[in-house]
């Protein structure tokens, strides 16, 4: 959130989903008075530079002047499991806006390591599956269960709540474990305090703990037609994870094609207290 030109990066595949992102960063661009989106398409050897670079020029020259925004072209050579957050770095991008076919789609883009891309930057991607259904994100869920968090996930829903004046929907698991019932308990009051210092609007919604607590956030966030979900990835995530599918996983790959926004915890600031 540092970069005064904003600039938003969009992993470019040249499919429709690509173009939904697109259509996605023009909605934060013009929030946000970016002043750049970055378009990136990773080749795998240097031979495939000039036709890509052609390919993804004459996208950007499509669209250059929308929100009077540059639209900038940028092919490398590398991995999608890096070079992704090597540029967002590079570049100070604010945000990685990304499109997906959901868990079918993106392992298409990443293979069964979807959420190793993701996890590779150290600033948010948003995760779309469609074009945007509106201009305002009016309704987002927040979720809050017992696990530790950081000060980002809080400082993005500021930056959300800044530019798009949104109402977020604080959802809880419910669980009859009193250590885990303690510790949510004390994100709850933590958040709350943070957002009331904010002036920022929210409720408090415990699911009904029949289902896992990804399933019943994406059944919540489907019931209240939310434009956005935001939630944190899981810090130092394991091969399992990738493997198997974390619950970020599902959330982002979610049915209902609801955008995601990830955060990625960042070691600076893992000891901002507060929460477990």
């Amino acid at each position: 959130m540092g970069n005064k030109d904003h600039i938003i990066l969009i992993p470019w595949d040249f499919t429709p989903v690509a173009e939904y992102a697109l259509r996605h960063a023009f909605k934060f661009a013009e929030k946000a008075k970016s002043k750049k989106i970055v378009l990136l398409h990773i080749i795998k050897s240097d031979k495939e530079h000039d036709v890509a670079f052609n390919q993804l020029s004459k996208i950007a020259n499509d669209f250059k002047g929308v929100h009077k925004l540059e639209i900038e072209p940028n092919v490398r050579k590398g991995s999608i499991f890096t070079t992704i957050g090597e540029v967002a770095s590079e570049i100070e991008s604010e945000l990685v806006v990304m499109g997906t076919h959901g868990l079918r789609g993106m392992q298409k883009l990443t293979g069964s390591w979807a959420l190793k891309v993701i996890v590779s930057s150290k600033v948010p991607f948003v995760v779309v599956q469609e074009t945007p259904k509106e201009d305002e994100l009016k309704n987002i869920v927040f979720p809050i269960d017992f696990k530790k968090e950081n000060k980002e996930k809080l400082n993005w829903a500021s930056y959300l709540h800044s530019h798009f004046n949104t109402k977020f929907h604080l959802v809880k698991p419910n669980t009859t474990d009193v250590g885990f019932i303690k510790k949510i308990k004390a994100n709850i009051i933590f958040t709350r305090n943070f957002m009331d210092s904010k002036g920022i609007d929210y409720e408090i919604n415990t699911l009904e703990g029949k289902k896992s607590f990804a399933v019943e956030t994406i059944d919540y966030a489907k019931n209240i037609e939310a434009d956005l979900i935001l939630i944190i990835s899981t810090k130092n995530i394991g091969i399992a994870d990738y493997v198997l599918g974390a619950s970020e996983q599902y959330i982002i790959a979610n049915s209902a094609r609801i955008p995601v926004m990830v955060v990625n915890p960042r070691e600076n600031l893992t000891k901002f207290g507060g929460f477990y």
